[in-house]
């Protein structure tokens, strides 16, 4: 008599179940319950962090004349905007990076293209290079004034020398890295020097290139929290100055946040032009 709690499938069977199937959904399962902790994690530490902090101030254990509350620090936000400081500022400060960037992107991509395409060039500029890259960006401060003055071109020129080294550098490994034989190809196909730098070597070192702009434009936004400490008379570290003249806490942690998220929309900007760059070159 068969044993009625017994039921074998047939081959084929609907019913039949791979063996290892049911361990592989279970492991699927765990691993997207776990995907979805870690997300959930992430949106609400933040979120438990300003919570903590601002039952604190309330409740006195932080001092809000070190750390104002995050309430605080969002009426302060609001001042400087309602009253049009905040837009000015960003206005100056994004001007001088701009300017700084675009001179930084030049000579740092030029310089690069040089070396990496020229051993000669390599061995009469890369030693210099690598000495002012070695000297701390920030000491130059006192020289520059001296040369240029308190005015807008040691503001520029510190947020250009800071981002001038990542592209130098990242462009130069970029170039080194390529294939020598795509060259030596394009060589025999009867591609000029200048077709196969532009078609060729140029796209090529592009991915490595844009991260090096990423890194310059970090760089950038750092350089100018400190050049604008040199007698600016605007521009968001001018801001934050005046702010500590009158010893308003709030608005110099605002002012901060408004850098962080500047230089995180900035860098959004360029990760977006890298993955385009990367799907174009992928196509």
């Amino acid at each position: 008599m068969a044993d009625p709690t017994l039921s074998i499938s047939a081959p084929g069977d609907p019913r039949a179940v791979e063996p290892g199937s049911t361990d592989a959904s279970s492991a699927s399962a765990k691993s997207g319950r776990s995907s979805r902790l870690h997300t959930i994690l992430r949106a609400l530490s933040p979120i438990a962090v300003l919570v903590l902090w601002q039952v604190g101030s309330a409740l006195g254990v932080i001092p809000q004349d070190k750390l104002p509350a995050p309430s605080l620090i969002a009426e302060a936000g609001w001042e400087v905007l309602a009253n049009g400081q905040l837009v000015d500022a960003i206005a100056a400060s994004a001007q001088r990076v701009a300017i700084g960037l675009t001179i930084g992107v030049a000579v740092g991509i030029g310089l690069g293209l040089l070396v990496g395409l020229s051993r000669i060039a390599d061995s009469a500029i890369d030693p210099n290079m690598q000495a002012i890259r070695a000297l701390p960006l920030f000491g130059l401060i006192p020289l520059f004034i001296l040369w240029f003055g308190i005015g807008e071109t040691p503001k520029v020129l510190l947020v250009s020398l800071g981002a001038l080294f990542p592209l130098y550098l990242n462009t130069s490994a970029a170039i080194r890295q390529i294939d020598g034989r795509l060259v030596e190809t394009a060589r025999v196909l009867g591609f000029s020097r200048l077709t196969t730098i532009r078609d060729l070597i140029i796209p090529g070192a592009m991915p490595q290139i844009l991260v090096g702009l990423r890194q310059a434009l970090a760089i950038a936004w750092l350089s100018l929290i400190v050049a604008e400490q040199i007698a600016a008379t605007s521009g968001l570290g001018y801001l934050i100055n005046n702010a500590r003249d009158f010893l308003r806490t709030d608005i110099i942690f605002f002012g901060l946040i408004v850098y962080a998220a500047v230089g995180l929309i900035t860098d959004a900007i360029v990760r977006a032009l890298e993955r385009y760059t990367t799907r174009y070159q992928n196509r």
